[in-house]
């Protein structure tokens, strides 16, 4: 499979350093780990404008903190909050960060997690990395299965509820539409309507997939961070939606990819292609919005998922 050059921007937002939160926000994760924190090093990767940090204590002892406030964000703690729940839901048996302990003001929230000894997938992907992950989404998708997280939203009450993209810029008559696209519209919003129906089932999924979403640890794990998106689907949601983030950031042709996939070549082919549409429209119709506040790059990023799962799409039915 060819891989591509990335035509997404790095996955990055205007991080909070350890220094700048408030006293109260530190001095309230000291208190989770039981120590003072003596050493932090902000991580790199990811949307949010908080603080995202490996620390370490007076006594070594070391954790991953993300903190954010209402005021720089006005639903990064509604995120974190949704997290929170999500996380200290999930079974031992999932390869995903144990939460610690929380922090909420009111303004702040505060998540505190064990640190997992690893690093983000190189970006443009690597084939051997690439293999790893997709092998461990099927892992994830099989020990999620049925959704141990009863409260999770369905797909279809979720934020990705916006995959009624294509009918929202029939309303808006957008003018940076490429020129299939404006001339399909109808089409596209016809073709993604019964979505709900095509994704529905009960794995739990993470909904955010990405390369800054994972880390590859030295003893061959693959361990998925931040939680706060999980809706009950398919079992091929999560690998539907990470493809096209895949393909933008260097990976090779996602229908080759899914096709050759176990998850995929399991799924009932007309119902990843509506899921498809749906995805497709969220993306083009997200990307022409203005960025929210203190995340500036999150439009480039999704406008390059959304060329990237447009393509796809056109492929499918061509």
């Amino acid at each position: 499979m060819p891989y591509m050059p990335p035509t997404a921007p790095p996955a990055a937002g205007a991080r909070t350093p350890w220094e700048e939160l408030p006293p109260r926000v530190r001095a309230a994760v000291a208190d989770i780990l039981g120590e003072p924190v003596t050493h932090a090093t902000t991580q790199p990767g990811g949307f949010s404008p908080g603080a995202a940090a490996r620390i370490r204590t007076a006594r070594g002892r070391r954790a991953f903190v993300k903190a954010v406030s209402a005021e720089t964000n006005a639903t990064g703690p509604v995120f974190h909050r949704r997290e929170a729940r999500y996380a200290a839901a999930l079974p031992p048996a999932v390869p995903a960060p144990r939460l610690l302990g929380t922090y909420d003001d009111g303004t702040w929230v505060a998540l505190v997690f064990e640190d997992v000894p690893g690093r983000q997938p190189h970006v443009p992907w690597r084939q051997p990395e690439l293999r790893r992950v997709l092998d461990a989404v099927t892992d994830l998708a099989r020990t999620l299965t049925p959704s141990p997280v009863r409260d999770a939203p369905p797909a279809s009450e979720s934020a990705i509820g916006t995959f009624s993209g294509w009918r929202r810029l029939m309303e808006e008559t957008p003018p940076d539409l490429d020129a299939w696209t404006a001339a399909h519209l109808p089409y596209l919003a016809e073709l993604a309507d019964p979505w709900p129906e095509a994704v529905a089932g009960d794995t739990l999924a993470h909904g955010d997939l990405r390369a800054d979403n994972m880390l590859l640890t030295d003893d061959s794990r693959v361990v998925f961070v931040d939680w706060p998106h999980v809706v009950r689907g398919a079992p091929w949601l999560d690998l539907l939606l990470m493809l096209p983030c895949v393909r933008a950031q260097g990976g090779p042709d996602p229908q080759e990819l899914f096709t050759a996939h176990p998850l995929g070549r399991d799924a009932e082919p007309d119902a990843v292609t509506v899921a498809l549409a749906g995805l497709a429209g969220y993306f083009v119709h997200q990307s022409l919005q203005p960025p929210p506040p203190g995340i500036p790059t999150v439009r480039a990023f999704q406008h390059a998922q959304g060329e990237a799962a447009s393509a796809w799409l056109r492929g499918r039915i061509r």
